[in-house]
């Protein structure tokens, strides 16, 4: 049970738990919740390196026959903690008026909402000995959401270079809510037809 809890795809997904603090260290390097143009760049190769990782676990566990209980449980876990954790530092930092503010709170909130809802789903469905399947579309609104929350961590720091980098990022953010709310959808149709049966 010890090889397996530390075999490399599960140390990976360890990396990217840890890698949640580290996140929200680049934008307290000075002390308060402040978004200088190296914390947005820190907090930016910390977040991509993690994203990398979210991949090559699952990839390295699948090729490698290293699946573990402990790998399916904290895989998600450290997703949603990281995608979790950089919506709020964003939505928080109002330094530089370059996080996630106004109308674009509402898909910070429907991307949060639906990540406990499927989660509970999942919890429930898992007590009934039944797996929800994790659909191709529901991969797509990852990426987009990992894409968008990349752009947006550069933010003001990334409009120097790219103009639009922030803009960018608010727009792949509403893609991101709005395939959110249709797999969410999906995953309770799905889930609904065991709950009626009971």
């Amino acid at each position: 049970m010890a090889k397996r809890a530390f075999n490399l795809p599960n140390m990976l997904t360890y990396a990217r738990i840890i890698a949640v603090p580290l996140v929200v260290l680049c934008f307290f390097l000075e002390g308060h919740l402040k978004s200088s143009d190296f914390a947005r760049w820190s907090a930016l190769i910390i977040f991509l390196l993690a994203s990398v990782t979210d991949y090559l676990d699952g990839y390295l566990a699948r090729a490698w026959q290293q699946t573990s209980n402990i790998g399916k449980m904290l895989d998600p876990i450290a997703d949603k903690l990281l995608v979790a954790t950089c919506l709020l530092l964003l939505a928080a930092d109002t330094d530089r008026h370059a996080g996630i503010a106004g109308w674009s709170l509402w898909a910070a909130i429907i991307i949060l909402c639906r990540e406990i809802l499927v989660s509970g789903l999942r919890e429930y469905l898992a007590a009934l000995k039944v797996s929800v399947p994790v659909t191709q579309l529901a991969k797509w609104k990852t990426a987009i959401q990992m894409v968008a929350i990349a752009f947006l961590l550069a933010g003001p720091a990334g409009d120097k270079i790219f103009p639009l980098t922030t803009q960018t990022g608010l727009v792949l953010l509403w893609i991101a809510a709005l395939v959110t709310l249709y797999t969410g959808y999906d995953y309770f149709r799905a889930g609904l037809k065991h709950i009626m049966d009971e």
